[in-house]
C-alpha cells in the first residue's frame, strides 16, 4: 500500500460524489469509502484502490499485483485525479466568498487523458447519467477484460477505436456524427497529434480542438478542464452556467469571470455546485 499526502480541507465527500455519478460500469466503482478502477500503463494493467484516511491527510493507494511495476506512473495519475497537489488557500485567497460555502473543493481530472475526451463527447446534448451508461457500453464492447479480473474492463484504447466505423458505434446508442468523432480523436491519438498535457496556451488549445469534427466549444472546454486538469478554464456556454447568469451573453459571461483569474476552473466548480448563487457587481 502506498501513502500520498494532501493539503486540506478536502471535501471527500463531494469528490466522490461527482466520480460516481459518472461512474462507468465495468471501469470503476465509487462508494462512500473508496474509489477503485481498472488502468492500464503500457503492457501493465490492473485495479487502482483509493481510500482517503482524512485524519492523517493522506490517501491510501492500493495496487493489484500487475501495476506494481508502474506503481510512480500509477501514483502520479492518482495525484491528477484527484487533484493532489492542490494548494488550497491559495485558491481559496483568490476566489474569496465565491469558495467560502465548499473551501475543500477539488479540480476532478482523470486517469487517462484519452479516455476522459471520449466520455466529454458522450456527454454532449445527454444527461449525465445517460454519459456514464453509453461509456459502460463502450468499455463492454470494445475494452479488454483484465487479465487478473475478467469482470472488469479496461476503457478502450485509442487503437481499438481508431480502427472502427461510425456504423459499428452506432448499435451502442449513438448517433453517426458522434461516432465519427470518438473515432478521429482515437487517430488523432494513435498519430500522436492530440495533446496528453495541458498546452503553455491552453485558449489556443481549446480552440485547435474546436477544429475536430464533432467537438464544439463546451466540448473542447471540458476536456482542457477535466482532460488536462487546466486551472484556468471557464464554460460560458455551459446550460447551467448561463441559467446562473441570467440576462447575460457567454461573451459577457466570460468577461465577468475574468475576475477570477488563474483560478477559472475552481470558480466555475463553486458556481455549478452553489445553488442560489447569482453573480453580484
Amino acid at each position: 500500500m502506498y501513502q500520498l499526502e494532501y493539503t486540506p480541507p478536502y471535501d471527500w465527500k463531494w469528490m466522490f460524489g461527482f466520480l460516481a455519478g459518472r461512474a462507468v460500469s465495468g471501469v470503476e466503482i465509487v462508494t462512500d469509502e473508496y474509489y477503485c478502477r481498472s488502468f492500464a500503463s503500457g503492457k501493465y494493467q490492473g485495479l487502482v484502490t483509493l481510500e482517503p484516511d482524512e485524519k492523517a491527510c493522506q490517501l491510501k493507494v492500493r495496487l493489484s499485483a500487475g501495476l506494481e511495476p508502474v506503481a510512480d506512473v500509477v501514483l502520479q495519475k492518482v495525484k491528477q485525479l484527484l487533484d493532489l497537489d492542490c494548494q488550497p488557500h491559495t485558491i481559496l485567497e483568490s476566489l474569496g466568498d465565491l469558495a467560502t460555502a465548499r473551501p475543500g473543493l477539488r479540480l476532478p481530472g482523470c486517469m487517462d487523458t484519452f479516455e476522459q475526451s471520449v466520455r466529454a463527447i458522450l456527454g454532449q446534448l445527454v444527461s449525465v447519467a445517460m454519459a456514464a451508461k453509453l461509456a459502460g457500453k463502450l468499455a463492454q464492447a470494445f475494452g479488454e477484460p483484465l487479465v487478473d479480473f475478467p469482470d472488469w474492463r479496461i476503457f478502450p484504447t485509442p487503437e481499438r477505436l481508431a480502427s472502427l466505423s461510425p456504423e459499428e458505434l452506432k448499435p451502442l446508442g449513438m448517433p453517426l456524427k458522434r461516432g465519427a468523432a470518438i473515432i478521429h480523436l482515437a487517430q488523432q491519438m494513435v498519430k500522436a497529434e492530440f495533446p496528453l498535457h495541458s498546452p503553455t496556451d491552453v485558449e489556443q488549445g481549446v480552440k485547435t480542438l474546436v477544429t475536430y469534427p464533432g467537438i464544439g466549444r463546451w466540448t473542447a472546454n471540458y476536456i482542457a478542464l477535466r482532460g488536462w486538469q487546466a486551472n484556468d478554464v471557464f464554460l460560458p456556454d455551459d446550460y447551467l452556467i448561463k441559467q446562473r447568469f441570467p440576462g447575460m451573453t457567454p461573451t459577457q459571461i466570460l468577461r465577468y469571470a475574468e475576475r477570477w483569474k488563474p483560478w477559472r476552473s475552481y470558480a466555475l466548480l463553486h458556481i455549478w455546485y452553489s445553488e442560489g448563487w447569482v453573480p453580484g457587481t
